[in-house]
């Protein structure tokens, strides 16, 4: 019953905190939309300035092969290469396309025609991106050129490479970004969300001088932890189930495994999350020392473990920090049974690594908690 009543106080005072129930109702989903769209690698629709100074029939073929390409968006027909530069150099217009005089013209016999493709640099991965869209698309083009002159000439055009490579991408066919955050979301929430509020809650309980009252009850020091620490379970798991309704219904992020063990595993993952916030508790003495502290290990895990970066392009020191990471493990578990639908037979190492994270950090926690009160 003490435990009950400490559960039940926990739920009224959330009920009672508009702001947290912001936080935890409505702050998962702006997060889901936020990095479901802009969180994205693809690049699409760069603004292209066209300096054509051709405007032969040649020439119209070329920039309808880049319109075509949803890469490059046709935004400027400039009169001069000066113009073409000021453009770029405003950031207005992140490519340039140059096409010379003689275009058509070089083409219509059996010669060769050189254009030039300006791109903005300060952007890398905008302008890698971009550099080999332009690249392909000049591919084609060029292919298409050489079938039609040989079918002019009465021939055909039939090579055959030595080596053909056909590809095949699993799980995510079409490469949709929302694929890889959408889950890095879920694990995201429970970290962070869970933390944070526990950290804060406990705290609030010291500023407001409330604590001092529940010491002197009855009550013992683990039902206390217990059951100011329980409603937030709930309510991140509920999270879980939103993220993963949403994602599913709004983005078409399949949900492939078994969702009992997901939220199984979410839970063993949540002893790391709230062991954080507990320790963080512990250590402020203010709310905002609290969210300071918790911030202190939360942008190392979100930059650390694989969710906005791959972890293979870091350098191998933060490769082994990345190990001590309770999010890392937790990004491929979850990842790995939304898109893949694996077992627990493929994910039980890192399901035995966060089972030793939470009950390590926990008990840290648990026992500064204790003794905190004491």
């Amino acid at each position: 019953m003490r435990l009950l009543s400490i559960i039940r106080k926990e739920f009224i005072q959330i009920s009672r905190d508009p702001r947290t129930l912001i936080l935890v109702l409505i702050i998962p989903v702006m997060q889901l939309f936020l990095l479901g769209y802009a969180a994205t690698n693809d690049v699409r629709n760069v603004p292209l300035a066209v300096l054509d100074q051709d405007r032969g029939a040649a020439a119209r073929a070329l920039l309808d092969a880049y319109r075509a390409a949803d890469y490059f968006r046709l935004a400027y027909d400039v009169g001069s290469e000066a113009e073409l530069r000021r453009l770029v150099d405003e950031g207005r217009a992140r490519a340039g396309l140059i096409i010379p005089p003689d275009y058509t013209r070089r083409l219509a016999g059996a010669g060769s025609a050189q254009v030039a493709f300006i791109l903005d640099g300060s952007d890398p991965t905008v302008a890698a991106t971009a550099l080999s869209a332009a690249q392909l698309i000049g591919q084609r083009l060029a292919t298409e050129v050489m079938s039609e002159r040989l079918e002019r000439r009465g021939a055909t055009l039939r090579l055959e490479l030595p080596i053909d490579v056909r590809t095949q991408v699993w799980y995510n066919p079409d490469l949709e970004q929302a694929y890889f955050m959408v889950p890095g979301v879920i694990g995201m929430i429970l970290f962070a969300l869970t933390s944070i509020l526990t950290a804060t809650a406990i705290v609030r309980e010291r500023e407001r001088g409330t604590i001092e009252q529940l010491i002197v009850t009855p009550i013992r020091p683990w039902e206390l932890m217990v059951g100011k620490l329980l409603p937030y379970v709930v309510l991140a798991l509920l999270n879980t189930v939103e993220v993963l309704v949403i994602g599913a219904w709004w983005f078409g992020v399949p949900v492939r495994g078994d969702l009992a063990l997901m939220l199984g595993v979410s839970a063993i993952f949540l002893m790391s999350s709230l062991g954080i916030g507990l320790l963080a508790s512990t250590v402020a003495n203010t709310q905002q020392e609290a969210m300071l502290t918790v911030w202190m290990t939360l942008l190392p895990s979100l930059f650390l473990s694989g969710f906005f970066f791959p972890l293979e392009a870091m350098p191998q020191v933060l490769q082994w920090i990345s190990y001590a990471m309770p999010l890392r493990y937790y990004l491929v578990i979850i990842r790995s049974m939304m898109l893949k639908g694996v077992g627990f037979e493929a994910i039980q190492t890192e399901v035995l690594a966060l089972a030793i994270f939470g009950v390590v950090i926990m008990g840290a926690a648990a026992a500064r908690f204790r003794k905190r009160l004491d």
